[in-house]
């Protein structure tokens, strides 16, 4: 596995296929894992897969993380990897990384795909924040996850049996930097940064997201010059809820600028 260090930070990432690069950047609790089923259907690309401290192989000092380290941190990939620019795609916490690196690094970035991001954490958000960190210290982080990450086609074929092997399965995959990482979504202000967004950007909103509001999603909208909207019928979650279909509107959208 490619591995660039950062500072004090190594960051190591995945790299498979051959074609334009397509940097993933994933989201809260999860690791370079969480794009498995988007890697698989990427074949015209390059894949660029990191993890973000405290996720995966990913090692660093152990203390607080900005938005702005891990922009850092992603364009370090691309300059390891020998790419001048990529279409970036990013799931919340990685959605915001992904805005901050295109607003900051506009020459970095082809197109940007942000799912569920925001543009800067609320009182709301920032007592759910709080809610997370309370839970994962009396290890019942895993049960939220389905209830706040998952839509109505998962409840309508889920059983509670099905749904407690996923809550097991869940507990085994918790990275042990979410903490940090929750910490982080705590922080963010992408406000100053969405106006100097120069690349095409897809908006791509969850119809049931719990933590990223409608308004959420206008706002960036309407921020971003170059921005357009989409939606997909899930939850938070919607890329381990519906991967086919989360793929296909990802990859029709960057093909369209490749």
């Amino acid at each position: 596995m490619p591995e660039v260090t950062v500072d004090d930070t190594v960051v190591h990432y995945d790299r498979t296929g051959d074609g334009p690069a397509l940097l993933l950047l994933h989201g809260t609790a999860a690791s370079r894992e969480q794009w498995g089923p988007l890697t698989a259907r990427a074949g015209r690309f390059t894949v660029l897969a990191p993890d973000f401290p405290g996720s995966g192989r990913t090692t660093d000092h152990g203390g607080p993380i900005t938005v702005e380290d891990l922009a850092v941190q992603a364009e370090a990939v691309l300059d390891h990897a020998g790419v001048d620019a990529a279409h970036v795609v990013g799931h919340s916490l990685g959605g915001v990384v992904a805005a901050q690196l295109a607003g900051t690094r506009p020459h970095r970035v082809r197109s940007a795909v942000l799912h569920a991001a925001w543009p800067a954490t609320d009182t709301r958000q920032d007592a759910e924040f709080r809610y997370w960190l309370d839970l994962l210290a009396t290890g019942t982080f895993a049960r939220m996850l389905p209830l706040m990450a998952f839509g109505p086609r998962y409840w309508e074929q889920a059983t509670a049996e099905s749904n407690e092997q996923l809550v097991k399965t869940l507990e085994t995959m918790i990275e042990p930097g979410t903490d940090r990482q929750i910490a982080t979504d705590r922080t963010v202000d992408l406000r100053p940064v969405l106006p100097k967004i120069t690349a095409p950007v897809l908006v791509l909103g969850s119809a049931h997201d719990r933590l990223i509001t409608a308004e959420q999603q206008r706002e960036l909208v309407a921020a971003i010059p170059d921005a357009r909207a989409a939606t997909i019928d899930a939850g938070h979650g919607a890329p381990a809820e519906l991967p086919a279909e989360f793929a296909r509107l990802v990859l029709d959208f960057v093909a369209a600028h490749a």
